[in-house]
């Protein structure tokens, strides 16, 4: 296949194609896995943020006398906060060893500010960030940036004295240091891993596109030994008809006997293209069409026809034809009885043409719970082991002198195997060289066809009979 330009190119597309969607489809996977990622943390962020805050509020509100006076025990309960005064810095309080604080705010991770009713900021305290804005926002979540580039999230509610009185707001918040740092391991595991999972991809694309143009070239390679080996078959009749015309083209004159012989010749090359032409449509039909006619099929009344119509042929080269009927009630199977004609007729046919004089071929006819069971075994050449899966392909022969002479064109076994798949049933061979060919058919009693059709009567093979004592073209 890799030396076909044609597929070469179509796979190297399909490959492409492949990979890009597939890259496509993991790009946005990935962004969505690091948006969910970054969400899921937000979230356990602001509630871990908003517990902090929630316990930090119940604690100091009760606490609340004054609007906007941090009374001192409040102060009390955090180390080192500063308080602030108008247009100077916030004033750092000294620390002591015996306050009580609550541990969130000393982990070194939070801040915390108090603002008054106006928005005036009183207090800070906490790992408090430089050069943040002192301008109050209302708003409950915000993210903010300090003066080197260090990212906090904070949370800002309101505050109420004793007596229920607005007293001012205070905002807690954490530094995104640790966040980042993990948000920022995903990215670059992330960044990493996409490359080499393309190419993974890639690699894996090139050998799925191989898989999946194999059967596309074996169908064009078949297609191709199918187109030889049928343009093989017409070319020998026409070329025998050819010359057999313009050899009577230059006498001077034929005679009586001449003429017929001429015109006899002629008029069998004319029934080998017919017959091939005809087997190569019917294959063709029964490939893309659904069955159109059905009946009910008694198989011991086609069996009992065709033995007795090839006894003579049977007899004519020294072979014994026997039939051996099993089944003790008469076996009717619903299908296309003229199909059904034509496959135990190849396979009576291939059995004759392939079993030497003196020899025998048997005709069985049994059942099974399911299946009605055609067998027809031979004492004839036999089959090659290595051959046995090639048998049913189009003009393949076993041997191709053989078949030539009798008349064969390779569609025997084809058309047996394509009938047996209309009627869903099955087919074994059973060979061995030299002694002889076992061909077992099974149909089952009740299959709806999935594809076959409606052929025209295929009656008697007389002109079989005369081209197998005459042997010649």
């Amino acid at each position: 296949m890799n030396q076909n330009k044609l597929f070469q190119l179509t796979r190297i597309r399909f490959a492409l194609c492949y990979a890009l969607v597939m890259g496509l489809i993991l790009g946005v996977s990935a962004f969505g896995f690091y948006r969910a990622v970054f969400h899921a943390h937000v979230v356990a962020l602001d509630s871990e943020i908003e517990s902090v805050a929630g316990t930090i509020h119940d604690s100091i509100e009760l606490k609340l006398k004054q609007p906007g006076r941090l009374e001192p025990i409040v102060q009390q309960l955090f180390p080192n906060i500063s308080t602030c005064v108008i247009g100077a810095n916030c004033i750092q309080q000294s620390a002591d060893s015996k306050r009580h604080f609550l541990g969130a705010i000393n982990t070194g991770n939070y801040y915390i500010r108090f603002f008054d009713n106006s928005g005036r900021l009183i207090a800070t305290g906490g790992s408090y960030p430089d050069g943040i804005s002192t301008v109050l926002n209302n708003q409950k979540w915000e993210f903010i940036k300090d003066i080197n580039g260090r990212d906090y999230h904070q949370i800002t509610l309101r505050l109420h004295t004793q007596n229920n009185q607005e007293w001012g707001y205070f905002q807690i918040g954490k530094s995104l240091q640790e966040f980042n740092y993990y948000l920022d391991s995903v990215k670059l595991f992330i960044a990493l891993g996409l490359p080499i999972v393309t190419v993974m991809i890639s690699a894996a694309s090139w050998w799925l596109s191989g898989l999946a143009m194999q059967p596309i070239y074996q169908s064009y390679r078949q297609i191709q030994q199918f187109t030889a080996d049928a343009a093989h078959e017409l070319r020998t009749p026409l070329a025998a008809t050819g010359a057999t015309v313009e050899s009577a083209l230059f006498m001077p004159q034929l005679l009586e006997e001449e003429t017929r012989d001429i015109l006899q010749t002629i008029h069998r090359q004319n029934q080998r293209l017919t017959t091939l032409v005809v087997d190569l449509l019917m294959l063709a039909r029964l490939d893309r069409q659904p069955i159109k006619q059905r009946d009910i099929c008694c198989l011991n009344e086609i069996v009992s026809d065709l033995i007795e119509e090839f006894e003579a042929m049977a007899t004519a080269a020294g072979i014994k034809l026997t039939p051996v009927i099993q089944a003790h009630q008469s076996l009717t199977i619903i299908g296309n009885s003229d199909q059904l004609y034509r496959l135990i007729s190849n396979l009576i046919v291939n059995a004759i043409q392939y079993t030497p004089p003196s020899g025998e071929v048997m005709v069985f006819l049994n059942r099974t719970d399911y299946y009605a069971v055609i067998k027809v075994q031979d004492t004839g050449i036999g089959i090659p082991q290595n051959e046995l899966s090639r048998i049913c392909d189009r003009f393949y022969r076993v041997n191709s002198d053989r078949s030539r002479s009798t008349g064969g064109s390779g569609l025997g076994l084809a058309i047996v195997q394509a009938i047996v798949r209309a009627h869903q049933g099955k087919l074994n061979v059973e060979s061995e060289l030299g002694k002889g060919s076992t061909f077992t058919i099974q149909l089952p009693f009740h299959a709806t066809p999935l594809n076959s059709l409606t052929i025209p009567p295929f009656k008697p093979f007389k002109w079989l009979y005369r081209a197998f004592r005459k042997s010649k073209y």
